[in-house]
């Protein structure tokens, strides 16, 4: 997509299906996150305002949280396997797409390369959203592989610990000693050190943490994607809960994700000099233009 191709001509608007007119005009496509981003959330038209998650569901949470985090989201698309968060992802108003059973990153990588040959002048935002079984259990090499090789994208980890969505199976990153449907002696292995792996591989940005922050949350997504255009592969992992599966009820959702906040998803935030001096420079560009757009008013 582009911003000129999701643009219908004015004298067009009244036949086309007064969502995507709305989303059009109101939603974040061209916009500042100021004017349509994590701060005002519910003022404009979301790219994802309906999704078949459970109710209290904090990965679908933060999957919404994602969307309106984009830098561009007329000029990204992203790519999700097998696994409860892509029956939300693939409902926004970005392109999606599907991979089968953990390849998404090995997709991803064919998509980015082509994009930079097809789209010399432009950024184009690649983008994997998927599981901890997706990511690091079943996808693991073409993850591992992808990093390595230095791709320029963004890898976003949903960890909720377990195979959610096919009867409660222990994952690699499922903590030592979980208890859960089909592994009821408890997991006996170490949860993965994912943010690790990804350094070690390659990874030029990692971020662990629990989303219990907008403000926080918002900027490290937007942090990998930028990096991610320039330097190298970055890597996000998030923890969104099964409240399900680990049986949290509906009102504890929150209460449980500052809890992990303080203990196995504690924030930590790496970046190589490269990846600081990217951050560095967008953020005070972004600064500058938000002072002599406040001037203009005054």
């Amino acid at each position: 997509m582009s911003l000129k191709y999701i643009t219908p001509a004015e004298r067009f608007k009244k036949y086309l299906p007064k969502d995507y007119v709305e989303l059009v005009d109101y939603g974040p496509f061209g916009k500042t996150q100021d004017e349509a981003g994590p701060g005002n959330m519910g003022q404009f038209k979301e790219l994802m305002e309906e999704h078949p998650m459970c109710s209290g569901c904090w990965m679908a949470y933060f999957i919404r949280l994602i969307f309106a985090s984009l830098p561009a989201p007329e000029e990204t698309v992203t790519l999700g396997t097998a696994g409860c968060g892509r029956l939300a992802i693939s409902q926004a108003a970005v392109p999606f797409i599907y991979g089968n059973y953990g390849d998404q990153n090995a997709m991803a990588s064919g998509l980015t390369r082509a994009f930079r040959i097809r789209f010399p002048e432009k950024h184009k935002d690649v983008i994997t959203i998927a599981g901890d079984g997706g990511t690091m259990d079943i996808g693991f090499s073409m993850t591992m592989h992808s990093w390595i090789r230095g791709e320029k994208f963004t890898t976003i980890m949903l960890d909720n610990e377990v195979y959610g969505n096919t009867g409660g199976q222990e994952s690699g990153m499922s903590p030592k000693g979980a208890i859960l449907k089909m592994a009821p002696l408890g997991k006996k292995g170490e949860k993965m050190p994912a943010t690790a792996l990804a350094q070690a591989a390659g990874c030029v940005y990692t971020v662990r943490l629990s989303p219990t922050n907008i403000k926080k949350a918002a900027k490290v997504i937007r942090r990998a994607i930028f990096v991610a255009r320039e330097v190298g592969p970055t890597f996000v992992h998030a923890y969104t809960s099964c409240n399900i599966e680990y049986s949290i009820p509906t009102e504890d959702v929150f209460a449980d994700a500052k809890e992990k906040e303080k203990t196995r998803f504690q924030f930590e935030e790496y970046m190589t000099d490269e990846a600081k001096a990217v951050i560095d420079r967008v953020e005070a560009e972004e600064k500058a233009a938000k002072r002599a757009k406040k001037a203009e008013v005054v």
